[in-house]
């Protein structure tokens, strides 16, 4: 009972901004988690967990487990299933290197909950232009690219002088020395000439695919 009280979930949050109540898991504690699934079980809602770790999920009853549709790379789990998928593909989630798709498929998985269909295009950073002009027609033809990179973070300016679509940057912790856990990466971004591109925290896959789903419902 007294987890419960712990615990105020905002089930109308949906019906006022048309985005679930997300889940913030790796700092909760397991029986908190429970209480949290427990409220959701109870009022018939799914609901999208992030930064789930193997070792909560492996500690939550099976009765929990079996409900949650886990994926380990993006530490994201969808609990009761997720949104309808719809047909059309607007969103490009475009990643500079291997290191980097940890985060974009946290933000291509936020999408899917929501029922919008992305592709993911991974390993096309700078270091080998090539690779990214490769793909960039493809890249061009969606409304939203979500370009995720560390180190010198230079992929989503690239790509703002190349395509029209809206582009969303996320900087991302990877690197080491001055890249300093992905500030040199936000600053980059920030700093950007690319007119128009807009950036998210360090490392926040989701807040960037809840981004595009704002633009895309504005449409």
């Amino acid at each position: 009972m007294t987890l419960h009280k712990d615990v105020m979930l905002d089930f109308a949050r949906g019906a006022r901004t048309g985005l679930d109540e997300a889940v913030l898991c790796a700092s909760k504690s397991v029986l908190h988690l429970c209480a949290i699934l427990e409220q959701a079980q109870e009022k018939g809602r799914h609901m999208l967990l992030t930064r789930l770790l193997p070792e909560q999920l492996a500690e939550l009853p099976e009765p929990h487990r079996a409900a949650i549709d886990y994926e380990p790379l993006s530490r994201t789990g969808y609990f009761g299933g997720a949104h309808e998928l719809k047909t059309e593909v607007q969103v490009a989630v475009v990643a500079a290197g291997t290191s980097d798709v940890a985060v974009a498929r946290e933000a291509a998985r936020t999408l899917r909950y929501y029922g919008e269909p992305s592709v993911e295009i991974n390993d096309v950073g700078v270091a080998g232009l090539w690779r990214l002009l490769e793909r960039i027609e493809e890249i061009r033809r969606h409304k939203i690219v979500i370009a995720v990179a560390g180190m010198d973070a230079a992929l989503p300016t690239v790509i703002g002088g190349l395509v029209p679509s809206m582009i969303i940057g996320v900087p991302t912790s990877v690197g080491y020395g001055v890249a300093t856990g992905g500030e040199a990466a936000l600053r980059a971004m920030l700093a950007s000439c690319s007119s128009g591109l807009v950036v998210t925290n360090i490392d926040n896959g989701f807040g960037a695919a809840c981004a595009a789903l704002r633009i895309l419902r504005q449409q």
